[in-house]
């Protein structure tokens, strides 16, 4: 029950930062998409980069996980289809919804209602995908 707790916690920080830095307005995704601003992919850099540097850090100092066992990361599959007709899909759903996952569960913590047809429906494409998974292209 801590751990619900402590996950839970983390999860609310997490999206009191996305939403005072604005990375969950649509409007500062608007003007990512059209190059008006740099603060969205400074976000995203930012993310990256520190991404980059505990992925090492785990690695390389061999932290393990909450549980005490070791976190093993496993190599993905080489490929420019895959990843090319996946990040469209992704992007065109980004930009059509003016929200990504993390995004949604923010907007929906702060009270905005409309973004759960959002959720509900990338629910049904994400069940859609694991229907048809093994017919696509991977």
């Amino acid at each position: 029950m801590a751990r619900i707790f402590f996950y839970l916690l983390i999860g609310v920080l997490f999206g009191i930062t996305m939403f005072k830095s604005e990375a969950a307005s649509w409007f500062r995704i608007y003007e990512m998409f059209k190059f008006q601003s740099f603060h969205m992919y400074g976000i995203i850099g930012s993310a990256l980069t520190l991404g980059i540097i505990i992925v090492q850090s785990i690695k390389r100092f061999r932290i393990k996980s909450f549980y005490k066992e070791d976190i093993n990361f496993i190599p993905k599959t080489k490929g420019v289809t895959n990843y090319l007709i996946g990040g469209i899909i992704f992007g065109l759903g980004w930009a059509l919804a003016g929200a990504c996952p993390g995004p949604m569960f923010t907007l929906l913590g702060a009270g905005f209602s409309p973004i759960l047809i959002v959720i509900f429906f990338s629910v049904i494409g994400t069940y859609l995908y694991g229907v048809l998974k093994d017919k696509l292209p991977h």
